[in-house]
């Protein structure tokens, strides 16, 4: 079982993002910084086939960056590995900020980062939204990029999804986006308490299947599903149940499982030997044993099976 965290930083590590590039593959994920209380990116890589070993941060250089960043998404488009990140520590002004990578390990900054936010300069602010924008996931739809974001009501909260959207041949670089108008998802379920986050964006298939966290941290967070044809209007695919749970007492998530990145693998092997033509599906997700007093990443191959994805291995 893959089980990673940074014991020197006070076993933390949450909000997992991989790709694979040139034969590695890389997990961001976020962190504090050694000896301090503010919010960062690690960048650990796989050594064998459960292990992940960090080896580097990210860097915080720009002014938009001084209290924190944090909660990646990664893509690779076109030979370039392109980070979408957030700000962090700045309440409603939280952005979304994008840097590539040809490399894996140094990035160069969007000069105007951040890229986009639901509110102005960005855009027309929302009826629906606070402005702010955290939680950032993209997946390639036709010849769109498609920007998921999670981001609170007027009132700061309820957290909820939105969505935007950027020419493929742009450079996704501030004024590029388009905000969708309407909000994708909001807690509506029993078990999503008041909290919708954290999207992660699979396109299988023709069809965008959202993966998402529902409730607060330790509320217990746990991950469901939701499926859309076009990429904004979704349909819940876990209703009475989510698709993944909180582990049973004294394991090393019994107070959440959630947070989750979906990722196709091609180097990867599934202990199960769960293979698709097109690669495994990973999920990944953090987890805490304590109330959050200490964080953990862990993932679980997945199958999409007549269209909804189910869990290959049991949860351990």
């Amino acid at each position: 079982m893959m089980k990673f965290t940074n014991e020197d930083l006070g076993c933390f590590a949450k909000d997992p993002a991989v790709i694979e590039w040139k034969g590695d593959t890389y997990l961001y994920h976020s962190i504090y910084e050694k000896g301090t209380n503010i919010l960062g990116i690690g960048i650990a890589r796989l050594e064998d086939e459960d292990t992940f070993v960090r080896i580097a941060e990210f860097e915080r250089t720009q002014p938009c960056e001084q209290n924190g960043v944090g909660a990646p998404g990664a893509i690779v488009l076109d030979g370039v590995i392109h980070l979408f990140y957030q700000t962090y520590g700045n309440g409603p002004l939280d952005a979304i900020c994008h840097a590539t990578s040809t490399d894996g390990i140094h990035f160069t900054k969007d000069a105007s980062n951040p890229v986009f936010a639901p509110r102005e300069p960005w855009a027309d602010m929302p009826e629906w939204s606070c402005g702010r924008a955290i939680d950032a996931d993209v997946c390639v739809c036709g010849d769109r990029l498609l920007l998921y974001f999670a981001t609170r009501d007027k009132a700061f909260e309820r957290q909820i999804v939105g969505a935007a959207w950027a020419p493929l041949t742009s450079d996704f670089s501030r004024g590029t986006w388009t905000l969708h108008p309407d909000l994708i998802l909001e807690p509506t379920l029993l078990w999503e308490k008041t909290c919708i986050e954290a999207p992660a964006a699979l396109f299988h298939d023709g069809k965008v299947y959202l993966f998402y966290a529902g409730a607060y941290n330790c509320a217990p967070q746990w991950i469901g599903c939701a499926v859309s044809d076009d990429g904004l209007h979704f349909t819940r695919l876990f209703c009475e149940e989510p698709l993944l749970k909180n582990g049973a007492p004294g394991s090393w998530n019994a107070s959440e499982s959630g947070h989750p990145y979906i990722y196709r693998a091609n180097n990867a092997r599934a202990d199960n030997n769960a293979r698709a033509e097109d690669g495994i599906l990973w999920l990944y997700y953090q987890g805490s044993p304590d109330m959050g007093k200490t964080w953990y990443l862990s993932r679980c191959s997945v199958v999409i099976k007549d269209a909804k994805p189910q869990l290959v291995e049991p949860q351990r």
